[in-house]
């Protein structure tokens, strides 16, 4: 364990960083950088940049573990308005390849969508920690116009994907606090209702992704070819894989964005089925002790943010999992602490920090 002292109004509360969680982050996060390495044509400098921002999102964790909870569920209104605004100068002032999911300030640039999945979150737990549960109909029905809020303005972007993992991050914890079935059945009957208005209201490519999903050999030189060269990566990387820094897909360019979106299909050809054996054993290790964690919290906004916290990067990497071997259309979800990038690798190293901090709490339930 990692400890460091704050003061309480009865005496010193001691916050704890969960070593075993640590350990295991950072052996991903090695991982990570190592498949790297191979998926960016052998350039440091992109792993140094990489490292960079995971070392940011570990001083993250560090300060969000130590940031006291009464004033996260006090603030938590506030956060929630300041990723919708930003949300709302994205549209007007996004910049990006095809879509504008980016805001570029010069100094930085950064994906307002992924601190949504966190402000979201910590939005809905402070609403139902403070209303009797399971939540009624009109929390209910306040807690999905939440959810609405958000996932509208990412996908009027347009990022159909990222606005259904921040709903489901959403989903996620009203599942968590008890929502009724009947309103979870009646969700499902309406979501199905929708279809036909949904898909006619798609963009061209979104729809073209999920008819190449349900059939890519279709355009196999077009549409279908990301999904086809994943699959044969992933295939042709048998039981122990051809080797590190020896993915002919991606080496040869045949796999696109392998750093980022396909950096899984990378591994799996380098490493094979024991590597990824090995990195999804990793995911589960950190799912199960970050669900340990979550549910020692004692009240009830510790337990609802940090199993959703949970919840969500387990959802992420399941969705990229499934995206890369054609078991889910292809949404431009990264891998978790794997793939490029570092808005994403900040706000779900925030996250853990978070649960730490909540669980390291459970004994000071008065502290602020």
């Amino acid at each position: 364990m990692l400890a460091a002292g704050s003061m309480h109004a009865s005496g010193p509360t001691v916050i704890r960083l969960d070593g075993w969680l640590l350990v295991l982050l950072l052996l991903l996060m090695g991982l990570g950088l190592v498949v790297l390495y191979s998926a960016g044509e052998q350039d440091p400098g992109l792993v140094w940049r990489q490292a960079v921002r995971l070392g940011l999102g570990l001083a993250v964790l560090v300060v969000m573990a130590h940031f006291p909870p009464r004033l996260l569920e006090l603030w938590a209104p506030w956060l929630f308005a300041l990723a919708l605004l930003l949300l709302l100068a994205t549209v007007f002032f996004g910049v990006g390849r095809g879509a504008q999911r980016w805001l570029d300030l010069g100094f930085v640039r950064f994906q307002p969508a992924e601190a949504m999945k966190l402000a979201l979150p910590l939005m809905l737990a402070s609403l139902f920690s403070r209303r009797p549960l399971p939540p009624g109909w009109l929390d209910s029905l306040m807690g999905l116009g939440l959810i609405a809020l958000p996932a509208g303005l990412i996908i009027l972007q347009p990022d159909l994907g990222t606005a259904v993992l921040v709903a489901a991050s959403g989903l996620g914890l009203m599942f968590l606090a008890g929502l009724r079935w009947r309103l979870i059945a009646l969700m499902g009957v309406g979501l199905t209702a929708a279809l036909p208005l949904a898909w006619v209201n798609l963009h061209a490519y979104q729809q073209n992704r999920v008819l190449t999903f349900l059939n890519p050999e279709r355009d196999p030189l077009g549409q279908g070819w990301n999904i086809i060269q994943s699959k044969i990566a992933v295939g042709s990387g048998g039981w122990s894989g051809k080797g590190w820094q020896a993915s002919t897909q991606s080496h040869l360019e045949f796999l696109p964005e392998p750093h980022t979106d396909f950096i899984f299909s990378v591994l799996a050809e380098e490493f094979g089925f024991v590597g990824v054996l090995t990195l999804l054993l990793l995911y589960a290790a950190i799912t199960l002790r970050a669900l340990f964690l979550a549910s020692r919290c004692r009240d009830t906004f510790g337990r609802l943010l940090a199993g959703t916290v949970v919840l969500m990067f387990f959802l992420y990497m399941a969705v990229n999992v499934a995206m890369v071997s054609g078991l889910l259309p292809v949404v431009g979800v990264p891998l978790p602490l794997v793939s490029y990038g570092g808005t994403s690798a900040v706000t779900l190293l925030a996250g853990f920090g978070l649960v730490m901090g909540l669980y390291s709490r459970r004994r000071f339930m008065g502290s602020g």
